[in-house]
């Protein structure tokens, strides 16, 4: 297995254990957003340049460290929310029907159909 491979999955493994372990905290917006971006990535047809993009902001909303803390209430995923939202402006050709069915699939898995 290549270091890439390990690096890859090593991404993808935090990128869910944050989104599991905060998606109650941050929101369905924060998570839509993000969620809009991880199954972009995963097209082939997304081309490289847009992936690095998708995956700055992912990466960016992965670890700990930010401009603003997380812990902070009310304003602790502002720029999360920012760095992600830049990111779907510059990949939204790539954000397709496809991508979106992908994640509201995954929203209701975590937060039931909305109204419920």
């Amino acid at each position: 297995m290549s270091t890439g491979h390990i690096l890859e999955q090593s991404f993808h493994r935090c990128l869910w254990r944050k989104i599991g372990r905060y998606a109650l905290h941050v929101g369905r917006s924060l998570i839509t957003k993000a969620l809009w971006l991880y199954y972009a990535a995963q097209r082939p047809e997304t081309p490289a340049w847009a992936k690095s993009t998708i995956y700055g902001a992912l990466g960016y909303f992965v670890l700990p460290l930010d401009l603003i803390p997380d812990v902070l209430p009310g304003i602790g995923y502002a720029d999360d929310l920012g760095v992600l939202s830049l990111s779907i402006a510059a990949v939204a050709a790539h954000i397709n029907q496809e991508v979106k069915q992908q994640a509201a699939g995954r929203l209701v898995e975590w937060f039931g159909e909305l109204g419920d």
